[in-house]
């Protein structure tokens, strides 16, 4: 599973002119999820997520986490994380997940998360056309790849 985290003040996301998830600070995620991914990478991920100090403590200091400053999460699927570019200019997508596969995960990545954060996560609508809005605050980007454990 791949992640992009982006340290946001706010962040929307909008199916069909409607708002389906916006936060203030917190995390804006970008998931993609692999066939192969299972609770393992999700059990991990979360962990990474919610415990990443890239938040500003008293002195300025990139030093606390998403938990320790209270603020919230917002996930957003998204398959061409995984697009591969090796032929071509037309990228492939054969390693994210069909559907049948990354919609369980997906929704068990949430639920996850909310149990790791003691409420609701934001949330996107899988596969929806989505219009997703932020103000990156840093800008602070990070990208995780349960595959690579760096």
């Amino acid at each position: 599973m791949r992640l992009v985290l982006q340290r946001v003040s706010s962040a929307s996301v909008t199916v069909d002119g409607s708002i389906t998830g916006q936060i203030g600070t917190g995390f804006m995620i970008l998931a993609g999820i692999e066939g192969e991914d299972t609770l393992d990478d999700l059990t991990w991920l979360v962990q990474k997520v919610t415990q990443m100090r890239v938040f500003g403590d008293a002195e300025g200091k990139m030093n606390l986490s998403v938990k320790d400053v209270g603020g919230d999460l917002l996930v957003v699927s998204q398959f061409t994380l995984h697009a591969s570019t090796k032929k071509g200019n037309r990228p492939s997508f054969i390693r994210a997940a069909r559907p049948e596969i990354a919609i369980p995960l997906y929704e068990q990545f949430l639920a996850l998360l909310e149990t790791e954060m003691g409420r609701p996560v934001a949330r996107g609508i899988f596969g929806a056309d989505m219009k997703v809005a932020l103000v990156n605050d840093g800008p602070v980007t990070i990208c995780i790849d349960s595959r690579a454990r760096e």
